[in-house]
């Protein structure tokens, strides 16, 4: 790995890292026991989250393309706005990120991992799950959603937005999308910031835990995917 794919490398990792840190760390406070935020409920969730966006992407931006998400970077690869050769590296990378993000969430709260009984509320602190369980509709939802993000990124870049406003019109984004369309999710719309968590939680010594929900798990990694994809595609036949 040279020098330059090495440095964006490290930008990823570091801005998956803020990214789980921060929207992983907003829905804890809101939903594990004796923490001052409990029940601050969905507002603050995809406010938190998407203030975590722009503040990842501020904290990298200077270092790799700040995708932090694999669908993101599959979206751009297949749009020409980097070379396949990035993919790769920049995926791995979003991955070791969510999983040190998730390791630091656990770290910081935790007092309150033993006080809070539900299984399920400590995975959702981690990982996505449906409010109501339809593999098939789940997997429409993850489709759209991340479809969503990835065309408005893609057509941001059509734009001009002045100087270092780019990643606060994306937290904007995030939000609008987990107002609108998380409710039916919890709007993973990144394979990333899903699955590395997930596999935080299945190997943390966290009190009351349960299993990681596997059987769900591909529903956050392939609808992404797809939805960025398709996004791409789209993009790509439009006349520019």
């Amino acid at each position: 790995m040279d020098s330059s794919v090495m440095t964006q490398f490290i930008g990823e990792v570091l801005g998956t890292a803020i990214l789980v840190l921060l929207g992983d760390g907003v829905v804890a406070g809101v939903s594990l026991k004796k923490s001052k935020a409990e029940g601050a409920g969905w507002i603050a969730i995809t406010l938190g989250w998407g203030a975590a966006v722009s503040i990842a992407a501020y904290s990298s931006g200077y270092l790799s393309s700040a995708h932090l998400n694999p669908a993101v970077t599959l979206g751009m690869a297949m749009a020409g706005n980097i070379g396949w050769d990035l993919v790769a590296p920049y995926i791995a990378a979003q991955m070791v990120g969510a999983i040190i993000g998730a390791i630091l969430v656990y770290v910081q709260y935790m007092p309150h991992w033993k006080e809070t009984k539900d299984p399920a509320t400590i995975l959702g602190t981690f990982a996505t799950g449906p409010a109501i369980r339809s593999y098939g509709a789940n997997l429409i939802s993850e489709i759209i959603g991340t479809f969503i993000l990835v065309f408005a990124l893609l057509s941001f870049g059509t734009g001009d937005f002045g100087a270092g406003l780019n990643p606060l019109a994306v937290g904007v984004l995030i939000m609008a999308i987990g107002l609108s369309l998380g409710g039916t999710t919890g709007y993973a719309i990144n394979p990333a910031r899903d699955l590395g968590p997930r596999i935080a939680h299945a190997f943390l010594p966290i009190p009351n835990k349960g299993d990681s929900d596997w059987g769900y798990s591909w529903v956050p990694v392939v609808g992404p995917m797809i939805g960025g994809a398709l996004a791409a595609g789209l993009f790509m036949m439009l006349p520019i």
